[in-house]
């Protein structure tokens, strides 16, 4: 961090270039892996899922190693994951869903994301643990 508190150009340029590379992935994996229409988008549900997963996970970890570099945290967290998984694909999704009259669908995805997502998350946090645990990092 800059002495102002305000994020230095570091970490300005990393969540920039974290953005880039986590939206482009994100395409470039829908594109790889098209949803048929009024299907569950598995895709979108599979990214958010797994980007729940290695955020949890990071963020552990971090918290147990404090002195990692502001703008690592930032262009991998915010800045690539951030991109990677959006709320606004899933909110999308269920737009497209609802006004085709796939009710089931949306439902049942909304539900998988909640639950899927809540419980990627939890093995994240358990894995960046144990990550911590085993690397000396926790106290």
């Amino acid at each position: 961090m800059a002495a102002s508190g305000a994020p230095g150009w570091r970490a300005w340029l990393a969540v920039a270039a974290g953005g880039l590379l986590g939206s482009e992935l994100r395409y470039g994996l829908g594109l790889a892996f098209p949803d048929n229409m009024g299907s569950l988008p598995w895709t979108t549900l599979c990214i958010n899922v797994s980007g729940s997963f290695i955020l949890a996970a990071l963020t552990t970890f971090w918290i147990a190693r404090p002195r990692t570099a502001f703008w690592l945290r930032a262009g991998l967290g915010p800045g690539f994951l951030g991109s990677f998984t959006t709320f606004s694909a899933v909110v999308f999704s269920v737009d497209q869903l609802w006004r085709t009259n796939h009710h089931p669908v949306w439902i049942a995805y909304l539900g998988l994301s909640l639950l899927l997502g809540l419980g990627a998350a939890a093995a994240g946090w358990r894995t960046g643990k144990v990550l911590a645990d085993r690397s000396g990092a926790a106290a």
